[in-house]
């Protein structure tokens, strides 16, 4: 199982920036084309005040601050000229983590859909929509706001695909604040297909991907996790992703690069199950050879002997 996809996580507020220029994700974007990613997702578009491209909406009628560089136009550039896939995520307002109400979200996107498509829908990099908003059970409002938004995202764009990545609720969904990297009440197998199946029913004709994350549960929980998501995707139509984080949840410093044994365990896991694509969290800041941390650049090298294997 190959990893063909990375998110982009531009706008963090649990990672340190690496405050990269043009220069630098050009290079970027050739580190990832040299191993085989042919699809770059932009996992927000914002976070509360911080934006990715000068949006007039957001700036004007939500108070964020105004970009010095267009990133979005950046990424589409360099993904056309690459030849790689781009897809868009939307805004996080950050009102449903204060709140738990996803209204906000979707009162936010609506607006930010729109003047996002007539901006950059022209790019032949475009090719999807990423929904951000992260949930890991079945959250209040969640359903809804993924059937509204991903239709309308199909629908200003002639129906392309739209992708979520949630969490399992495992032991190691702790919050990234929190000294803890453990946690008791972990859901079980039955809750979460139970719950998973009713968010698929209610989301099959808005969402077309799904990519869970995997760095929740335990390695040797993966096969059984992965086996309901699997099923429960096929069952309602959807592609089923894998989102194989490669940074390490096991220590109390968060985060740095995974070992890469692990991150192996954990792309095994998904290639027994059958899924259709691996995607990572993400590569610049834990797989570049030209992250901030020296030892990403080694995770790459691993990868690269990995995957000659193949």
């Amino acid at each position: 199982m190959k990893i063909t996809g990375t998110f982009i996580d531009e706008i963090s507020h649990d990672i340190p920036h690496q405050n990269w220029g043009a220069a630098e994700w050009r290079k970027d974007f050739e580190h990832m084309k040299a191993i085989g990613i042919d699809t770059v997702i932009l996992i927000r578009s914002g976070y509360r005040r911080f934006i990715t491209y000068p949006s007039s909406y957001l700036i004007n009628q939500q108070g964020c601050y105004a970009p010095p560089v267009d990133l979005v136009e950046l990424f589409l550039s360099l993904a056309d000229e690459l030849d790689m896939q781009f897809w868009f995520g939307l805004y996080d307002s950050g009102k449903y983590w204060d709140t738990g109400d996803m209204q906000h979200e979707i009162d936010s996107n609506r607006f930010v859909i729109d003047e996002v498509w007539r901006k950059y829908g022209h790019h032949k990099s475009f090719s999807g929509w990423y929904l951000s908003m992260e949930i890991s059970r079945k959250t209040r409002g969640a359903i809804e706001a993924f059937d509204a938004l991903g239709k309308q995202c199909k629908t200003v764009s002639n129906n392309l695909p739209t992708l979520i990545s949630p969490w399992i609720d495992g032991k190691k969904a702790v919050m990234a604040a929190s000294s803890t990297i453990t946690k008791t009440d972990a859901v079980s197998l039955e809750e979460h297909e139970r719950e998973w199946n009713e968010i698929f029913s209610g989301i099959k004709d808005a969402v077309d991907a799904v990519a869970f994350q995997d760095g929740h549960i335990d390695y040797h929980e993966l096969e059984d996790f992965f086996s309901i998501n699997k099923k429960l995707a096929d069952k309602y139509g959807l592609q089923c992703w894998t989102n194989a984080e490669s940074f390490d949840r096991d220590m109390p410093i968060k985060f740095l690069p995974i070992k890469f044994e692990k991150l192996k365990l954990k792309l095994d896991a998904a290639r027994r199950a059958g899924y259709d694509k691996a995607i990572t969290f993400e590569f610049s800041h834990f797989m570049s050879p030209q992250s901030a941390y020296l030892q990403a650049g080694h995770l790459y090298n691993r990868y690269k002997e990995y995957i000659l294997t193949l």
